[in-house]
């Protein structure tokens, strides 16, 4: 019969045979060393996963949105100045620059401890245990929602709605939410739920569906709104963009070329232009390099 210490041997040996099998948990990554992070799960547990190389985009990069420009950047000095600043809610066109002017803004602050960390919509009813592990360091945090839009019963909703303004805790002072999202109001809205708007005394009081669906977006201080740019601003944005890849004026061709390109797309905006601009390029950069191909019969 073994003795005890032969037992405990053997179980000591499978023990170490069973955790050589099993993931391996993830460990944040730490915001000293990163600028950029973003919330992962794995399994049951959410942690920090840093992103190598975050977009690099500046300020002077983003045309024809100047007032927002202004008005965020004054929000996010008063942040990693320590003042008091406001949650932020982007809207409007899609392409026009609302997430990359928060990126651009991380870029310009990050050596003042500016960080921000991307959530995704799955991911926003961990918000308190992002918080509550952030809560506590020397660097200033931006939780950064992108695109977000919601149906009423999502959990993630409740969850955004309890943290912006609505926990019997406060969020720490070194953390804000900065969420760009197409609608102002992050949930559809339907004609029948206007049929219970009422007018009292000259004032209108919306149904309580509509309420509640406006009521997370007044949860943010601050709303920026983004519009479709026009045909004049739309090739001021291609100018830049092809001025980038070394092409210093936008000829004919390429004017009408860029309009095309737009109208194929439906749109005009930052995106479409900088998408443009990067297959004229790279058309112009091939002919250059490349001879002539004849196809023979």
């Amino acid at each position: 019969m073994n003795d005890p210490e032969s037992i405990f041997q053997r179980l000591d040996r499978l023990l170490a045979r069973i955790e050589d099998t099993l993931p391996v948990r993830p460990q944040h990554a730490d915001p000293a060393e990163y600028i950029a992070l973003r919330w992962r799960k794995h399994g049951d547990t959410g942690y920090l996963q840093a992103i190598n190389h975050p977009h690099t985009i500046t300020l002077n990069e983003l045309l024809n949105i100047e007032e927002q420009k202004q008005t965020l950047d004054r929000n996010t000095l008063q942040f990693v100045s320590g003042l008091p600043a406001n949650n932020v809610l982007l809207t409007g066109a899609r392409g026009t620059g609302k997430s990359s002017l928060i990126k651009a803004l991380l870029n310009r602050y990050a050596d003042r401890g500016l960080r921000m960390i991307e959530v995704d919509k799955l991911g926003l009813t961990d918000l308190p245990d992002i918080i509550e592990f952030i809560g506590q360091r020397p660097e200033r945090f931006i939780l950064y929602c992108d695109d977000l839009s919601f149906e009423a019963d999502e959990p993630g909703y409740k969850a955004l709605k309890v943290v912006l303004d609505g926990s019997i805790s406060t969020a720490s002072d070194n953390v804000l939410i900065y969420a760009t999202s197409n609608r102002r109001h992050l949930i559809p809205e339907f004609m029948h739920e206007n049929l219970a708007t009422r007018h009292v005394d000259g004032e209108i009081h919306p149904g309580e569906a509509t309420e509640e669906k406006i009521s997370l977006s007044e949860r943010f201080g601050l709303w920026l709104s983004f519009y479709p740019f026009d045909q004049e601003q739309y090739l001021e944005i291609v100018r830049h963009w092809l001025s980038q890849h070394g092409i210093s004026r936008l000829s004919g061709p390429a004017r009408q070329e860029a309009l095309r390109w737009a109208l194929a797309r439906g749109s005009r905006n930052g995106r479409v232009a900088r998408q443009f601009a990067r297959d004229w390029a790279g058309q112009q950069k091939l002919a250059k390099t490349e001879p002539v191909r004849v196809d023979k019969e």
